[in-house]
C-alpha cells in the first residue's frame, strides 16, 4: 500500500501543494480513496480510523490541529537532513525575529530506517497500527528524501528538522530556546538496540567491552548478523511500545511493563561545524557538540529553557530526536522514539546583557522551573579528531562549568562552591551511547531562595 500511495503522491503533488500533499499520501497510504484524500485535505484534526493504540488519541499529521507559534514548520523531504546536522553554510528553512515562537513538526528516524525496512507504513502495520495513523511526513521522508547520499553503516539516524534564521544573532551570542510544548503525535514509539552500540555494545574487534564478558554483550553476539550487506539482516532489535493513557506499554510473554511519558526533543542544537560539507564527520547528527545538537537530557521536556552558544549569523537552530521518554543513560541505544510536535520561544542573548547564564556564552546551559543544569560532554568538538567516550571527562566539565555559574553569577567563593556542589547538588549521567558521552547537574533553585 506505501507504493500505491508513493504513485498516487506524484500525480498530487502539483495539484495539491506540499501542505495538503502529505496529508494526501497519509490517507492514501491507508487505503481511503478518494473520500479519504478529500477528509485528510480539509480543515481540522485526524480523520484517521482509530487502530489499537491509538483509541482516543488525535494523531498530528502534518498542517492538522492548531500549532500555537507565530510561525509553523513541517517536516517535508526537501526541508531535513537525514544523519546529518545543518552546518553555519546551511540555507534556513525558516527566519523568525527574536523572541517570537515556532512550532515544529519533528519525525522519529524509528520506523524509517534501513535495518527496519525504510516503510514506516509496513513496519507499524506489522505492530497492528493502521495505515492512516502512520504520519504521512514519514512515509515522505522514507520514500523521498534525497537531500544527501543514505548510507546506514555511516550516516547518523536522525531525520533533523530546520535550520531556523533568528534575527539578529551574531556569533558570540546565545540563543535561548524556551521549550513550551512537546506532544506526541502518534500514540506509539519504538526503543532500539543495534549491534555494536549501546552500553552493552561488541566492540569493533568483535571483543566485549571492558568491564563485561562477551556472554553479556546486547544485543546477544550470536545474533549479529552484520555479516550480510542488507541492514534488514543484521539482527537489530526494535521493541514496538504502545501509548495508553499517557503511558509506554511494553509486552513480555504474558506480562507487561508501564512507564510514564516524558516527551523532551533528544536533539536541540545550532550550527556548529565549519565544513561546508553536509556530509562531513563534524556535522554527524550522533554526537553532541558545544553546539548543541543530540545532547539527550531528559530534563529539557516542557518549561524548560536551553541556553547555546552562536557560531553562524541567524543561529540557524534545528530540532531532532524526538523522544516519548528515556531513562538517565539511554543504555539500549535509543529512548523510546516517537514523533513530537514542538514548541519554541527563540530569544537572542548578547554579551553582557544579563539574559543568559555567563556559561551559555562557551558551552550548553540548561534550567527547569527547579534547577539549574550545568552540562559536561566528554569530546564537545564536533568529532574533529574523533570521539572521546570518558565519563570522567564529562563529568569534570559538567562540574567546572557548575563552579563557574556558581562563582560568576551567583557570587559564591570557588571552594565554598565546590563544597556545596558535593554537599547537595546532583549530577547524572545524560546518555553513554552517543559517541561523545554526557553528564549533566542539578544545582536547585530552592537552595538560593
Amino acid at each position: 500500500m506505501s507504493e500505491i500511495a508513493r504513485e498516487a503522491a506524484e500525480s498530487l503533488w502539483t495539484g495539491l501543494g506540499r501542505r495538503d500533499f502529505v496529508r494526501a499520501v497519509a490517507a492514501l497510504s491507508a487505503g481511503a480513496g478518494v473520500a479519504g484524500v478529500a477528509s485528510a485535505c480539509s480543515p481540522g484534526g485526524s480523520t484517521s480510523t482509530p487502530s489499537a493504540t491509538s483509541s482516543s488519541f488525535t494523531i498530528l499529521q502534518p498542517g492538522q490541529g492548531e500549532p500555537s507559534g507565530d510561525h509553523y514548520l513541517q517536516s517535508t523531504p526537501d526541508q531535513v537532513l537525514w544523519g546529518y546536522v545543518p552546518n553555519v553554510h546551511t540555507a534556513p528553512a525558516m527566519q523568525m525575529a527574536s523572541g517570537e515562537t515556532v512550532t515544529i513538526d519533528t519525525v522519529s528516524h524509528e520506523g524509517v530506517l534501513e535495518d527496519q525496512g525504510r516503510d514506516p507504513v509496513e513496519f507499524f502495520g506489522a505492530h497492528g497500527v493502521v495505515g492512516s495513523d502512520v504520519l504521512a511526513d514519514a512515509i515522505g521522508v522514507a520514500a523521498d528524501y534525497t537531500r544527501t547520499p543514505r548510507n546506514f553503516d555511516k550516516d547518523g539516524p536522525h531525520v533533523v528538522t530546520g535550520p531556523v534564521f533568528v534575527e539578529g544573532a551574531q556569533p558570540g551570542d546565545v540563543l535561548k530556546i524556551e521549550i513550551l510544548e512537546a506532544i506526541p503525535r502518534v500514540p506509539y514509539g519504538v526503543v532500539s538496540s543495534r549491534h555494536g552500540k549501546g552500553a552493552l555494545a561488541r566492540q569493533s574487534d568483535g571483543g566485549a567491552p571492558e568491564g563485561i564478558a562477551l556472554s553479556e554483550v546486547m544485543p546477544p553476539v550470536g545474533t549479529d548478523g552484520r555479516s550480510h550487506s542488507n541492514p534488514l539482516l543484521y539482527g537489530n532489535v526494535s521493541t514496538f511500545t504502545a501509548v495508553v493513557d499517557g503511558h509506554g506499554i511494553m509486552k513480555y510473554g504474558d506480562a507487561q511493563v508501564r512507564f510514564p511519558l516524558n516527551p523532551f526533543m533528544g536533539m536541540m542544537g545550532v550550527a556548529f561545524s565549519q565544513d561546508p560539507d553536509p556530509t562531513a564527520a563534524t556535522a554527524h547528527s550522533v554526537p553532541p557538540t558545544v553546539g548543541g545538537g543530540n545532547i539527550d537530557i531528559r530534563l529539557l521536556g516542557e518549561g524548560a529553557t536551553f541556553y547555546l552558544p552562536v557560531f553562524a549569523e541567524g543561529a540557524l537552530f534545528y530540532v531532532g530526536d524526538p523522544h516519548m521518554a528515556m531513562g538517565d543513560g539511554e543504555v539500549a541505544l535509543t529512548a523510546m522514539e516517537g514523533s513530537l510536535r514542538g514548541s519554541y520561544r527563540l530569544s537572542v542573548c548578547k554579551p553582557g546583557s544579563g539574559d543568559a547564564p555567563s556559561v551559555a556564552y562557551r558551552y550548553p546551559f540548561a534550567e527547569t522551573a527547579d534547577a539549574w543544569v550545568p552540562i559536561g560532554l566528554s569530546d564537545p568538538d564536533g568529532a574533529l579528531n574523533g570521539n572521546g567516550t570518558d565519563l570522567d571527562v564529562a563529568m569534570r566539565r559538567a562540574v567546572v562549568n557548575a563552579l563557574d555559574f556558581l562563582e560568576t553569577d551567583r557570587g559564591m567563593d570557588r571552594p565554598t562552591a565546590y563544597a556545596y556542589l558535593s554537599a547537595a547538588a546532583d549530577f547524572s549521567v545524560s546518555q553513554v551511547v552517543d559517541k561523545t558521552v554526557g553528564v549533566h547537574g542539578q544545582v536547585y533553585k530552592s537552595h538560593f531562595a
